[in-house]
């Protein structure tokens, strides 16, 4: 298998279930919220997440928010973070992780 896959599967919601989902996911995530989840997919661009307690919603942790010289989590890898943005044109949440932001301080 691939390094870089998308989020499928049992791990991931469907596409659907996001999109009906968003205005919840909105309200149960505002910005500022602490969130800890599952990398469910790697892409170049960042890791994609199942988060806890949000079970129709994907967080994406994009490469801009990593300070240089770190790597992305591994699939599978368990990650915590802060909501940064909502990105409504394609209902994702965006997360800055702990872990970028400890290597920054």
């Amino acid at each position: 298998m691939d390094e870089y896959v998308w989020p499928a599967g049992p791990e991931a919601p469907a596409a659907h279930q996001v999109r009906e989902s968003w205005e919840a996911t909105v309200a149960a995530l505002p910005l500022g919220t602490h969130i800890t989840g599952e990398v469910v997919g790697r892409r170049r661009f960042g890791v994609f997440l199942r988060m806890d307690g949000v079970p129709n919603a994907i967080a994406l942790a994009e490469i801009t928010a990593m300070p240089r010289g770190m790597d992305l989590p591994a699939l599978g890898a368990f990650v915590s973070g802060e909501v940064i943005r909502h990105a409504d044109h394609n209902h994702q949440v965006k997360v800055r992780l702990d872990e970028w932001r400890a290597a920054d301080e």
